[in-house]
Parts: structure tokens; sequence; C-alpha cells
């Protein structure tokens, strides 16, 4: 099982959300952005590095939501989400394709990647 950590990160009102690029795994699929626990690191260590190093901006973690475990055929992952606050930094995409920032209702007509699906859900039902 892979340990990946992502953030519902919130900038002016809205989400930010990611596309994955032809060459990763799960290529052109939407998602929370994020990645994979290093080993000796805390999960909000390790979600703050990540998004410093795959999009080039400083967040703020606010709240842990529930992990989704899910098995896609050649690998498990345990994807651990935080809602967080965009702090600073201008968004370049360093592996990613796309990102859009969007309402909470829109989020549902993206193609997501099926872990982060739940996360997605929950996130809908949250008051904020």
């Amino acid at each position: 099982m892979i340990n990946v950590t992502c953030a519902i990160i919130k900038i002016n009102n809205k989400i930010l959300v990611t596309q994955r690029s032809e060459k990763m795994k799960l290529p052109l699929k939407w998602e929370f952005p994020g990645g994979k626990l290093e080993e000796g690191e805390n999960v909000v260590e390790c979600i703050k590095r990540e998004i410093k190093e795959e999009i080039n901006i400083e967040i703020e973690v606010v709240k842990q939501l529930t992990n989704s475990i899910y098995n896609y055929e050649i690998f498990t992952v345990n994807l651990i989400p935080f809602l967080s606050e965009y702090v600073s930094g201008e968004i370049i995409l360093f592996e990613h394709n796309d990102y859009k920032l969007l309402e909470k209702s829109e989020l549902l007509q993206l193609d997501w990647a099926e872990a982060d699906l739940p996360i997605v859900k929950e996130f809908l039902k949250l008051e904020l």
C-alpha cells in the first residue's frame, strides 16, 4: 500500500484541482494535488513539501479528512486528505498538465482519479 497525502486548497473561496499529465499513472485524471509520504516524514510535513515541489505554493493545513483507500489494479493507495488554505506563492505546475480554480458546486463535473472521489464527496458535505 502506498501512503499519499493530498490537499484541498482554498484560494479566494475557490478550490484548486490539478490534472495529471499524460506521463503519470492515471493520465489526465483530475485530483487534489499531493504526493507520497517519505520515510521519517509526518503527514503534515509531507503535504506541505509536496505542494511546494509540485505547484510552487505554500499552504496552511486546517484539518485532516477521512482517508480514502482504493485498489487500482497495479497498486493500492491510502490517500490522506487535508483541508488547507493558500498562504503564498505563484502557481507553477512542475508535474501536472493543468489546474483549475473551481466552485464547490463544479467539482463533480470533472473526471476524477477514483481514489479522490470519496474525498470530493466528503468535502461537498462539509459546511465551510
